[in-house]
This record gives C-alpha cells, structure tokens and sequence, in this order.
C-alpha cells in the first residue's frame, strides 16, 4: 500500500506538478475564451446630461425610464451566465441631441452596478432595435386629489360619519403632455376602515376633549400617498396643507331621545292635482297620528342614532314626515321621507354653536375658514343619514296608504284592516 502511494504521488512528482499546473492554465485560458450569447430582460434605462427644463415621458425622479430593455449580449460565457438584470443599467446621454432622436444601444452605453463585475471586457456586443426618445417641456403644477368614501366596516361601537377633506392637490413635476392629462383627471384615494382597530377609537375617544360623540382620526402620514406610475415608481407624499387635517370621523352608536313630536305633512305631485289636492284630501287620525290645532302629529317616542347630541338639539323641533299622495292606480303604498324645515338655518345655528365652542381641540386647531367647512359637512352628513329608531334600536318605519279620501298612516308591521300588504305590490 505504501509503495502504491508512494507512486502516485512522489515517485516523479515534478512532471506530475508540471502537468498540472498547465491542466489549469489551459482550463483558465479556454474557459475565458469561451463565448456566450444571451438575452436579459428587465434592464433599467437611465438618461443623463438632460438639458435645462426638459424630461422625457416616463422618466422618474431618479432618471430612470419606466420602459425597460431586453438586450441580446454576447461575451465571455463565465460573465454572462452570472449576469442578471439588476447587475446592469442602460445609460444614455442626452447632451448636445435634438429634442426628438433615434438611439442605438452599444456596448458603450452599459453601466455595470455590480462592483464586482467588470464588463468593459468580458461583454463584446449588445444588440437591441433602435427606438426613438422624445424631449419635452418640464413643467411644474398642482393635481386634483379626491378622497373617495371608505370601504370596510367602521370599528364596533361607531359609526363612520365622514371623512374631510374631500379635495385635495399634489404639486408634480413631468412632461407637459403627462400633466395636462393628469390635472384633467382626478387621482383618487380610498381608505379603509377596517384598517383602523377599535382600540385605536376608543383610545382616541377618552383622550378627546368635550362630550361631543364623535371621534376622529387623524389619519396617519404613510396614508397620506398615491401611486401615480407614469411620474414615479414608488408611492408620491401628498404636500397639499390641509392634508395635515385629514381625518376620518366616527360617531358612537347611542340612541339619543329627540323627545319632540314630529309633524306629518303631505306633498301633491302637480301631475296628480285633479286627482288628489288639499281640498280632497287629508291625513286621517289614528293610533300613531294624533292632532293638536288641527296639526297631524306623531308623538311616538322616537330616538336617533349616528348623531351628535347638539345635531339633536338644534333640529328636534323642525323635523317633519312629508309624505307624497298618489293615486291608488298608481301606488299601493305611499313613500314618506324624513325632512328638515329651514335646513339653511339650522345648518347656521349649528356651526355657529361650535365655532364659539372652545372644548374641541381638533377643531379649534382649524383655521377659521377650514373650521367653518369641516362643520357645515358634518352637519350636512348629519342631515343626510338622518334615521328615526324604537327604542329596542329597530328602525323606525311606516304604513302610508290611500283609504277612501284619507291617508293612513300606520307602524310598519301592524297591518290595520284595509291596508294592502306589502307582498300585493306590482
């Protein structure tokens, strides 16, 4: 055994050495001359040297293009099978062209951002078609944002009420042709309350100053961004001011008393006057309606849900049902709707109630002008949502219906002789 070991590796061990070492030579010098033809997707373009006030469609802020190159490369076999796109850049000169000029890519043009890949001579060619690359005008300008309503459910216990605000503006900067389309269409984002927890509301709520029931929350800067791909690859902050104010506000769910008595009114559609008019018409008491100096009256206890106490107290006293009479040919059942006397105001009343109200520190924070605005929506969204509620927290609805010269007007639910049912409807 010793003796065979002995052959194999001392016995003329210099000739071996040798031959070895040139076995490596050759495979090194071989290896290296080896060359390899390979397409690679995915590599960036970036343009330099750009003349003062112009840019070039779908380049980012970092001077990249959007559009990305396929390049066939032809080299040294070791180089170009470790090749990947992220290892190369494709970077054009603007300097000295015309605003509009067709390039070439060569090899000249290939940048190498991986320090340790050298290029310069392991890449031989690069072909790629030719295409053309237009200058134009970079202008700066402001955009329209719009705050689109949420999608998801508001956290448990709360009601979402509104976001404010709505508009806002994003100043950018690009081609002229890319602006004048941006500023034509609004960039929209929408939140999404079911990112936003219950701890956070609560929270939110006890900090809050004041007995007001709703809350807001602010909504946070990583929030506060829109992707628009054709200016940047990553998400663009929003520097409009107000955007410092955005919030989305909630209302706590309670049943608040209105503790009045609502009105009935009727309204005659001009198309239906030779049929139904004041003079043939009326509105019948009963068990809901009672009259008092011949008002129709609905003195129920009723209750209101998703909105503030002063929302409450402000309108409780001019809240009408108006109902629309219409023919029994025509409707079997009569539509009603809550509605408001004088919104105008009480809208004023409102807001003028909490401009002098100090208590609220994220109001106070607005200024006056943006104050006023932010109010006048919510009381507006107030209006808007307005629901009558039982006190077991069911909606509050009714049976209206046309029996003989009288409108009848009954709870939902509690079918009075005479009275189609609900199932009878065409």
């Amino acid at each position: 055994m010793k003796t065979l070991l002995y052959k194999i590796f001392v016995e003329h061990w210099s000739r071996k050495l040798v031959s070895i070492v040139l076995a490596v030579i050759i495979w090194l010098v071989v290896n290296h001359t080896l060359t390899s033809t390979r397409n690679i997707s995915n590599v960036p373009v970036r343009i330099i040297h750009l003349p003062s006030g112009k840019t070039v469609e779908g380049m980012q802020p970092n001077g990249r293009l959007a559009k990305k190159l396929t390049l066939t490369v032809v080299g040294n076999k070791s180089l170009i099978d470790e090749l990947t796109p992220s290892d190369l850049e494709v970077v054009i000169d603007a300097s000295d062209k015309p605003d509009e000029w067709i390039v070439t890519v060569t090899k000249k043009n290939l940048v190498s951002l991986n320090p340790e890949i050298d290029i310069s001579g392991g890449i031989s060619r690069v072909y790629h078609p030719n295409f053309v690359i237009r200058m134009t005008k970079l202008v700066t300008d402001q955009i329209p944002i719009v705050i689109t309503q949420p999608i998801g459910e508001a956290p448990r216990g709360y009601q979402f009420l509104d976001v404010w605000p709505y508009h806002l503006s994003l100043t950018v900067s690009g081609p002229e042709e890319v602006i004048k389309r941006l500023k034509l269409k609004e960039q929209r984002i929408t939140f999404n309350l079911s990112d936003i927890s219950k701890s956070q509301i609560d929270e939110l709520s006890l900090k809050s100053e004041g007995s007001s029931e709703v809350v807001s929350f602010f909504v946070p800067d990583q929030w506060k961004q829109i992707n628009i791909p054709i200016l940047s690859d990553s998400p663009i902050e929003i520097d409009d001011p107000q955007a410092k104010a955005l919030r989305i506000d909630f209302v706590r769910c309670n049943l608040l008393p209105v503790d009045a008595s609502i009105q009935l009114s009727l309204f005659f559609p001009p198309e239906n006057l030779k049929q139904l008019n004041p003079e043939n018409t009326s509105i019948a008491a009963g068990s809901l309606v009672q009259f008092n100096m011949g008002t129709p009256l609905i003195t129920y206890p009723l209750f209101a849900n998703g909105v503030d106490s002063l929302f409450l107290e402000t309108v409780r006293d001019m809240i009408e049902i108006v109902i629309i009479a219409a023919p029994k040919s025509e409707r079997k059942l009569l539509d009603w709707s809550v509605q408001f006397v004088n919104p105008r105001l009480l809208e004023d009343r409102y807001v003028t109630t909490l401009m002098s109200d100090v208590s609220d520190r994220d109001i106070r924070l607005l200024q006056p002008t943006l104050r006023e605005e932010y109010l006048r929506n919510r009381f507006r969204s107030y209006m808007n949502r307005f629901q009558l509620f039982r006190a077991d927290d069911s909606k509050f609805d009714l049976t209206v219906f046309l029996k003989d010269s009288q409108i009848q007007i009954e709870e939902a639910g509690m079918q009075p002789e005479g009275a189609p049912h609900p199932l009878t409807l065409q």
